[in-house]
């Protein structure tokens, strides 16, 4: 199996188009969100093309084939437009004979 890490999309929509690019490029088959997907948070500047309304729609479309965790900037109301599971702080995840640990930094 074959999967694609990324974290700290902020509601960034060129970086989540170029992030699904070299997904689809790379023949990947679950793309692991760690965190920071929609708000870019209050302590950040916003992205030059800042857009999680579009981003919202376009991660949604994946949302079979995306295991994500919370980042320090999510909350509830991104899991209501969201169509995957978000919500947890972190995860465990197995495949083939590796363990992973999930998790975004802010709390470990």
């Amino acid at each position: 199996m074959k999967v694609m890490f990324v974290s700290d999309i902020h509601g960034s929509l060129n970086d989540t188009i170029q992030m699904i690019e070299v997904f689809n490029k790379e023949g990947a088959d679950k793309l692991i969100v760690l965190g920071d997907i929609l708000y870019h948070g209050p302590r950040n500047p916003l992205p030059s093309t800042y857009n999680p309304s579009e981003v919202e729609k376009l991660l949604n479309q994946y949302s079979q084939r995306i295991i994500s965790i919370r980042g320090n900037c999510d909350s509830e109301v991104d899991q209501m437009v969201l169509e995957f599971e978000m919500m947890q702080d972190h995860s465990h995840l197995l495949l083939d004979d590796y363990h992973f640990f999930l998790t975004h930094g802010h709390k470990f």
